[in-house]
């Protein structure tokens, strides 16, 4: 069984291109490449990882692919296209040169059109991923989430994966409309989950391993086991936890499943989702 990593993030930190990366944030406002990561999957017994892009540029495809190719276990590449241009076919086509550029993404929770996912043009790029094999990540805020359901179902053969729960405000323990958009979108079984992000969204110097039970428990009730994956968000989990005590917590509420179950948890569907 292959430990998968499904979500973390190299750069060369540059304070533009990262602008996110705020004051609070400071212990990720540096460079985080394959040789800082490489010695952390081996210690906790991970394979290999999906590298996840974080500014929305095709140089950074072009970047994260180096490191795909230089690094084996580096087992994917979820990059970046503009889905609103006219050659996004050409664009698609492109990338199928590159063997680990398994899907795209765009940064949805930062657009303020909060249904930007639902505009024309961009789903018309969104509706030529598949004919690629494309994956496609879902970042966006519990604001959105009504819309990503409207959104999976117009593409229901396409793999779409939730990023971060949908980032629930852990923090102030807010769970209920949350958790009931949450079981809608799952009913679109084209859509997975990650189980990553949980502690930048719980109270960073103060949160508790229980804090993260009851979102644990919607998510898999909602899913089930064959649609959830572990991912860690590294760095940027690191302005809360170490790798260590992040991976502790879903390490914990998995115990209690199968053995099949915890398989396909930790790398069973990465594997699958992304065609590894």
């Amino acid at each position: 069984m292959q430990r998968i990593d499904s979500h973390q993030h190299f750069w060369n930190y540059d304070p533009v291109a990262y602008a996110w990366i705020n004051d609070d944030m400071e212990i990720i406002r540096q460079d985080f490449l394959p040789h800082d990561l490489e010695p952390i999957l081996q210690e906790y017994g991970f394979h290999g990882c999906i590298s996840v892009q974080a500014d929305q540029s095709e140089t950074e495809n072009h970047f994260l692919l180096e490191q795909a190719v230089n690094n084996d276990f580096i087992k994917g590449v979820v990059g970046w296209v503009d889905f609103k241009a006219e050659n996004i076919e050409e664009r698609l086509n492109y990338y199928k040169q590159f063997d680990k550029m398994k899907g795209f993404r765009h940064i949805l929770q930062g657009e303020s059109d909060r249904a930007y996912m639902l505009q024309g043009d961009f789903k018309r790029g969104i509706g030529k991923l598949k004919q690629f094999g494309y994956t496609y990540d879902i970042l966006i805020y519990t604001d959105q989430i009504a819309f990503a359901n409207e959104f999976a179902a117009a593409f229901p053969d396409q793999p779409f994966v939730i990023d971060h729960l949908a980032k629930p405000q852990i923090k102030q323990h807010e769970i209920n409309q949350w958790a009931k958009d949450m079981k809608a979108v799952a009913k679109n079984e084209n859509v997975n989950c990650k189980l990553s992000g949980m502690v930048t969204e719980a109270d960073w110097k103060n949160w508790k391993p229980e804090d993260f039970m009851p979102y644990m428990d919607i998510v898999f009730e909602a899913f089930g086991a064959d649609r959830v994956m572990y991912g860690s968000d590294w760095p940027v989990c690191r302005v809360a936890a170490t790798y260590g005590e992040m991976l502790a917590i879903p390490e914990a509420y998995v115990s209690k499943l199968s053995a099949d179950e915890r398989d396909k948890f930790w790398g069973g569907n990465a594997v699958k989702f992304y065609g590894l």
